[in-house]
């Protein structure tokens, strides 16, 4: 085999179709598009979601729900990630080296989701009640 002997397999090339090109082609006169209307000219067609004039689908329906933009900065972790972490002391950095949460993470919660025995003390992490109480009872401490 040499690089100029080299072609695509048989049939895996169409030739494009040429429009407008004589009767003889099939596409000639209007070339596939049809007679008259704002389809067959140059440049004419509407926008995405353009009902022909009528009000359009997604200015009828109502407005609604909000997408809060610091939601991205907030992650949780359930009592068994930290079982899993087996560390005696978690704080933030921690838990991005271990890969638990992203790198833009700012504010992080502890969960009551799974079983927690090891003894773990989390600084600047928050937890809620039911994590908490989880936490103490396991041995360990919230700062």
């Amino acid at each position: 085999m040499q690089l100029n002997t080299i072609k695509p397999a048989e049939g895996a090339k169409r030739a494009r179709r040429r429009v407008g090109r004589g009767i003889g082609s099939g596409l000639g006169k209007t070339a596939g598009r049809g007679h008259k209307g704002q389809k067959s000219r140059a440049g004419g067609y509407h926008k995405v979601g353009f009902e022909g004039g009528q009000m359009p689908l997604q200015r009828r329906l109502p407005k609604r729900g909000f997408k809060s933009a610091s939601l991205k900065f907030n992650a949780e972790v359930t009592l068994s990630d930290l079982q899993r972490l087996g560390v005696a002391e978690v704080d933030l950095p921690t838990l991005k080296q271990a890969g638990l949460v992203r790198e833009i993470v700012k504010v992080v919660k502890v969960i009551k989701s799974g079983e927690l025995t090891a003894a773990v003390k989390l600084t600047g992490i928050g937890a809620t009640a039911g994590a908490k109480t989880a936490i103490e009872a396991a041995g360990g401490s919230l700062a």
